[in-house]
């Protein structure tokens, strides 16, 4: 029988590698691809509309021409009523009449634009004017939310992956290191020499001979010889097919007689991948002031970084920035002057996005168990007490 050759150890652990990581690869890259085509037909429907003066503006620059005039005529005039009808003129004014189309949409823009879409932060300060963009962007919307978060999710399996596994192998170390100091060094050489002893003993599975199993079976004395035979027999038997039946190899009987059959096709395993999204987020279970501590490093070491291209920030105003861009609110109240620099920490919001997502999951599930705990204990309040009566 003739063996077909089988390919180099290193070709199926790189095809392994491979197959592992191209759902992960397969949803990250159509995101991007997503927002790139996104970028494209924002700058080109609104970086490219007409900029009209409509009769608001007109009347907007007379209304601000007047009151520049009243000052210029009246300087001893009181400031508070100068200053409050300067904030109700302005109050009334839209910003997209300061705004120039082809800076604000250019490619960067609209590609930051379409980062608030689908990640639902919404800083509020560039929006669609034209009639059609407003349709797209809620088209885009559409499509673009599902598959950040089927993003989100997907890489939160990961991130859970790595975080469980860190916090097991800490509490591992944690018990080592307690338990050598606790331990004192005689009774540790006890246990060490106990453990050698049990370890050095080998058990192997040898056939019984009969003469063994009658010795075994000195509890059946007491039992009718008829039932005493028939068990006798049985084990005898079972012991005899163990020994001398060989194990089957049903791996290797499907590649002596076809080999095709032996090899797992490697579509399975992508969809066995896509099976198993957001498994392992379900199975996280680490403290809840430990994702806290996480979440405070993280957005700190982007809000020490932040102002050093955005001047008007600090510490503070950064961090608040952060905070409020990874949990999605994004108030709009705090607007960036170069957004295109922020287009590189998208790694780092989505990342930061899936930390948040996780312990929001993690106290999602601590509120659960202090609800059940709460409604059993006032439904055992509230059942009525057994009566006892005497008898």
């Amino acid at each position: 029988m003739e063996k077909t050759s089988q390919p180099p150890r290193g070709k199926t652990t790189s095809k392994k590698i491979f197959w592992a990581v191209f759902p992960h690869a397969c949803f990250i890259l159509s995101l991007v691809i997503y927002a790139f085509l996104g970028a494209l037909m924002f700058s080109h429907i609104e970086g490219t509309r007409e900029v009209t003066v409509s009769e608001e503006y007109r009347t907007f620059l007379q209304n601000l021409t007047d009151l520049t005039r009243k000052l210029s005529d009246n300087v001893t005039e009181n400031d508070k009523v100068f200053k409050d009808d300067i904030r109700e003129l302005f109050n009334t004014a839209d910003p997209v009449w300061f705004i120039n189309p082809e800076e604000r949409w250019s490619f960067f823009g609209s590609l930051f634009f379409c980062c608030t879409v689908f990640t639902t932060v919404g800083y509020g300060n560039t929006y669609p004017v034209t009639r059609i963009g407003k349709y797209l962007c809620m088209l885009y919307a559409l499509f673009g939310i599902p598959l950040m978060f089927l993003v989100l999710t997907d890489m939160g399996d990961i991130l859970a992956t790595v975080l469980s596994k860190s916090y097991n192998e800490f509490r591992k170390l944690q018990s080592k290191v307690l338990a050598s100091k606790l331990c004192s060094g005689s009774t540790c050489s006890k246990r060490n020499e106990l453990k050698s002893r049990a370890q050095s003993k080998i058990v192997t599975n040898e056939p019984l001979t009969i003469m063994e199993v009658l010795r075994s079976q000195s509890g059946m004395k007491q039992r009718p010889v008829k039932y005493c035979n028939v068990e006798l027999f049985e084990k005898l038997i079972a012991s005899e097919n163990k020994n001398t039946q060989p194990a089957r190899n049903k791996s290797m009987e499907r590649w002596s007689s076809c080999p095709e059959l032996a090899r797992e096709k490697p579509v399975s395993r992508v969809i066995e991948n896509f099976d198993k999204i957001g498994k392992e987020i379900e199975k996280l279970d680490v403290p809840i002031v430990l994702m806290v501590l996480v979440i405070f490093v993280y957005i700190s070491c982007a809000a020490a970084i932040l102002p050093n291209w955005e001047k008007n920030m600090d510490f503070q105003e950064a961090f608040y920035f952060c905070f409020i861009t990874l949990t999605t609110i994004g108030f709009g109240d705090t607007k960036l002057e170069h957004p295109k620099f922020f287009l590189f920490f998208s790694l780092y919001i989505m990342i930061g996005m899936e930390i948040v997502f996780i312990a929001f999951k993690l106290g999602q599930d601590r509120l659960i168990v202090l609800y059940k705990k709460v409604i059993s204990f006032c439904a055992e309040k509230n059942m009525p007490s057994k009566k006892i009566y005497p008898k």
